[in-house]
């Protein structure tokens, strides 16, 4: 599921990609997309995008008169743009931003699954706190001075996915997230963050006059549970591992190893009580859920082409040894074999008939007396001899 450092990415490639191109015409909707129709044309007009958590914003902003058009998107679980020829736009786009060139391109909001959505307006969901990765102070404030707050009475594992407090942060961010922290995911939230709150304010008073700078590398080199709610979206930014690129294939294998707890082979999973599973290592803390047990993803060993094929040894040739001592037989041998094994069923039957010896004259005709004989009781619904 896309989560903020992939909506931080599909705005950069949006503005990256379309910068400079102009676009035209009005807005094209799919008949399927979860949106409404955009009450947008202009002859000419220009697309910028802009991200917060789990949100991005694109406004159209029309090059001559008329008035700009917002449009809020939520990637849901496959969600994401891509720039390409309008005459072949990809398969799930639900929306397309047509360019006034020749031949014209279609920037296209793509969702083969189908979770995702847009609506009209500049406005970002209500409920949702400071994003972790643009607002970070505003994001740590939030969190330490709600405290109180019922949503904290609950795993950390769960309170971490509720994005009035954690905007941004998802199933896979969570896991890389505690798993650094080394904070078990059914610890409760109120007490790990109210140690960390302890902490921050021995700090201060341990060293008022902290620079920023200080701060700063304070931070890097012993980060706390919300400092990590930051680091780690601006690791895959950084990197740019585009997980929902298209154009960019290889890009999920380099995630993939970038990855060290959720999916990989080792580490432990429950569900929570919201059914999401939860990639943790060692204990999964006083609050797991009762009546699970944790599974451990095994590793899939790839097929060594070179390697040699492990000797099979079959049931018949336990009981057997000798039989599986036998030499093999050539093409030729298991043919000749073949026509001269007994056939089975009707064949069998037919070949047994052509090779009884015929009876004489007298035999002959006792044998057909006792037949019609036999069929004359069973007319007569006697019982046949015995």
């Amino acid at each position: 599921m896309p989560e903020c450092p992939e909506l931080h990415l599909a705005g950069r490639y949006i503005n990256e990609a379309c910068g400079g191109m102009v676009f035209s015409g009005g807005v094209e909707r799919s008949e399927v997309g979860k949106g409404p129709e955009v009450p947008f044309s202009s002859e000419a007009y220009r697309i910028s995008a802009a991200s917060r958590g789990k949100e991005l914003r694109l406004t159209l902003v029309p090059l001559g008169p008329g008035q700009p058009q917002d449009l809020v998107f939520r990637f849901g679980m496959s969600g994401s743009f891509r720039l390409c020829p309008a005459a072949q736009p990809p398969r799930h786009a639900h929306l397309r931003f047509l360019s006034r060139e020749s031949p014209p391109r279609a920037l296209c909001f793509v969702d083969a699954r189908r979770f995702g959505s847009w609506r009209l307006g500049d406005a970002w969901q209500p409920g949702r706190g400071p994003c972790v990765l643009s607002e970070y102070q505003a994001f740590r404030e939030n969190v330490l001075k709600n405290l109180d707050d019922k949503a904290f009475d609950k795993p950390i594992c769960e309170a971490l996915l509720n994005q009035k407090f954690f905007n941004g942060i998802g199933n896979y961010l969570r896991a890389e997230i505690l798993y650094r922290s080394k904070i078990p995911p059914f610890e409760k939230a109120r007490t790990v963050l109210e140690a960390l709150k302890d902490q921050e304010q021995a700090r201060r008073k341990k060293n008022p006059s902290l620079t920023l700078s200080k701060k700063l590398k304070l931070m890097r080199e012993n980060p706390d549970l919300l400092e990590l709610c930051h680091t780690v979206p601006m690791e895959v930014i950084a990197a740019e591992k585009q997980l929902f690129d298209p154009d960019h294939s290889d890009n999920y294998a380099a995630f993939k190893n970038w990855l060290q707890c959720y999916l990989v082979p080792g580490m432990s999973s429950l569900r929570d009580r919201n059914g999401r599973t939860v990639w943790f290592q060692g204990e999964p803390g006083p609050m797991a859920p009762k009546g699970q047990t944790p599974r451990k993803k095994r590793a899939q060993l790839k097929a060594d082409p070179e390697a040699q094929t492990p000797k099979v040894t079959t049931r018949a040739s336990k009981q057997h040894p000798r039989a599986a001592a036998k030499p093999l037989k050539s093409a030729k041998e298991e043919e000749e074999e073949v026509a001269h094994r007994p056939r089975k069923g009707r064949a069998c039957r037919r070949r047994k008939a052509t090779a009884a010896p015929a009876l004489s004259k007298p035999e002959a005709l006792a044998k057909a007396k006792r037949s019609r004989r036999t069929s004359a009781r069973r007319g007569r619904g006697a019982a046949p001899a015995v």
